[in-house]
């Protein structure tokens, strides 16, 4: 009885709110959604930004790199300027879950607002207004056509592809096809990210005897990554060689 006292007094040590955490400092932003501060990686929360691999359709139909535009947005009005972060709670991969300001602007709301973000589909919808007037304004993503981040990470032939303007005729072969990912989508961005048939994550380097071996175009071949530390954030480890 007193070790199940013990053990139920720790969960809720683990689980409260207690474990919650201020952070404060000018971050190292791995991708339009994480950043980290003070070696801390933190998941901006109820938002949904495109990965740095994603790709979007501009208002001419034109493919471009929509995660990495998200991502050096963010950097740039970032500037080096000093974040406040508030965490709380962890998800699957380690990263602590928090909302930012920047100078008291919500960061979280700021991405979405610009149209570098959509309110997550799984949130309380705090953001929806900010991601409303996205949209009425064709920021960003919404410039053109694009695949809703959460629907990018299991894309298949059917997978809906949404645009306020028109989605292209040709929208389906240019955002699901195979020769999508045959090639990195920022010549900055050459890691490859394959997944083993034990479903574990693993990452290629260019220098490593692996790279050459992997076709991108076929499975397990699974994404494109910018940096290790974006890469291991996101649920990846560095292959063995």
């Amino acid at each position: 009885m007193k070790h199940r006292v013990m053990m139920a007094a720790l969960f809720a040590i683990i689980t409260s709110p207690v474990c919650a955490a201020k952070l404060s400092g000018s971050p190292h932003i791995l991708d339009a959604n994480t950043i980290e501060i003070e070696q801390t990686r933190i998941r901006l929360s109820g938002i949904e930004a495109p990965e740095t691999d994603q790709i979007c359709l501009d208002a001419h139909g034109h493919k471009w790199a929509c995660g990495v535009a998200a991502r050096d947005a963010l950097i740039r009005y970032s500037n080096g300027r000093t974040w406040d972060c508030q965490t709380a709670g962890v998800d699957k991969y380690g990263r602590s879950l928090g909302s930012c300001f920047i100078e008291g602007q919500d960061m979280n709301a700021w991405m979405v607002s610009s149209g570098w973000a959509l309110s997550s589909a799984s949130s309380t919808n705090i953001y929806v207004i900010h991601e409303v007037r996205a949209s009425n304004a064709y920021a960003g993503l919404w410039s053109g056509a694009f695949i809703a981040p959460w629907d990018w990470r299991r894309r298949n032939k059917g997978t809906i592809i949404v645009g306020v303007r028109s989605v292209p005729n040709d929208a389906q072969e240019l955002l699901l096809g195979s020769a999508l990912i045959s090639e990195p989508p920022s010549p900055e961005c050459l890691i490859k990210g394959t997944v083993d048939r034990n479903g574990k994550r693993i990452y290629h380097l260019p220098e490593q005897l692996s790279y050459g071996q992997i076709d991108m175009t076929k499975k397990p071949a699974e994404r494109w990554f910018c940096s290790e530390p974006e890469a291991e954030a996101a649920g990846w480890r560095r292959a063995t060689r």
